[in-house]
């Protein structure tokens, strides 16, 4: 078994073998989005047809990045499970909670197709994702009621991955400019406005004005430390690197807001320390560099006639940063 969460608090050395780490990381990453033979196929078909945004796009960058996929997605979920109606409908009509692994698969993979998938094979997963939602609907404990069709809902969940993505992005990989955070949310409003959404967040701006306006609409659950404990014990990574998943748990914790972690009864317990803090961002930083050829990014840019390193090159201008 890993380590448990006590024995995880004990410093290690964070500087200590890139390679070693990165080797892991390509390990895991290529674990969780199960790249079995023939998968990688679904991103390389049909040549030379665009994705729904573009490869010098800051989304192409972020994205790439699995410990920032991971981390961004928990830090997602946190704030979708503080919201009633969400909460309900994700833990009555999903099957999280009895396979956690094999639903984070899915929704990794969902959102690979969304940013690197041809856009006629991303049209096509996301028209039949917006059928099953027509089918997720109910009432909450306290008599609200809910469907998955709800722009308002829909909102908050397209507003909540954008946010824990390139808010992982930018708090332990790369820091990113104003330009380029703005420029994440208008590239995520096309595919967003194909799930139903009607009024995405189109800037950081907008991103902070929403959450204001549903600060008084998110509350504490039970719900919300159980599904912390379940990420923090599903084996999302291979057993090497299994000490990290209960850091990137908390990693996800540390980047939400500080009135939401207050709000949801997330104290210091779901903190980072400092050395903590720097192995995640070691991490981070390695799975930055990793050239995976089987993975989504690297087909992408193969199906596009782009060198498998197009998107690692260091220093490399983003469409939004050029503005």
């Amino acid at each position: 078994m890993w380590r448990s969460a006590a024995d995880a608090e004990a410093p290690v050395n964070a500087g200590a073998s890139a390679r070693w780490l990165q080797r892991r990381l390509e390990a895991a990453a290529a674990d969780l989005l199960q790249l079995a033979e023939g998968v990688e196929d679904e991103f390389t078909t049909p040549p030379g047809e665009p994705s729904l945004t573009a490869p010098d796009s800051v989304s192409w960058r972020v994205f790439k990045n699995p410990v920032a996929l991971l981390i961004g997605g928990i830090a997602a979920v946190i704030l979708e499970l503080a919201e009633p109606r969400v909460r309900t409908g994700v833990w009555e009509h999903t099957s999280f909670r009895e396979r956690p692994l094999e639903r984070l698969r899915r929704t990794g993979h969902a959102t690979m197709m969304t940013v690197y998938g041809a856009r006629s094979r991303a049209e096509a997963m996301i028209e039949r994702v917006a059928r099953m939602h027509q089918r997720v609907a109910g009432v909450t404990a306290d008599g609200m009621a809910y469907s998955a069709t709800d722009p308002e809902l829909l909102g908050w969940v397209q507003a909540t991955a954008c946010f824990g993505f390139v808010e992982a992005y930018h708090v332990y990989v790369h820091p990113l400019s104003s330009v380029e955070r703005d420029g994440f949310f208008v590239e995520a409003r096309l595919s967003a406005q194909r799930y139903g959404v009607i009024a995405a967040p189109d800037s950081q701006a907008a991103l902070d004005a929403l959450f204001d306006t549903m600060r008084s609409k998110l509350e504490a659950s039970d719900i919300v430390p159980e599904f912390l404990h379940i990420m923090r014990r599903m084996p999302a990574l291979p057993w090497p690197l299994r000490p990290l998943q209960s850091l990137f748990v908390r990693a996800a914790v540390q980047i939400t807001p500080a009135w939401v972690r207050e709000r949801l009864g997330l104290d210091a317990h779901w903190q980072l320390r400092s050395w903590q803090r720097s192995l995640v961002r070691h991490a981070a930083q390695a799975a930055d560099r990793l050239i995976l050829p089987t993975s989504p990014p690297v087909q992408a840019c193969r199906r596009l006639g782009l060198p498998d390193d197009y998107l690692f090159r260091p220093a490399r201008p983003t469409a939004a940063s050029c503005r």
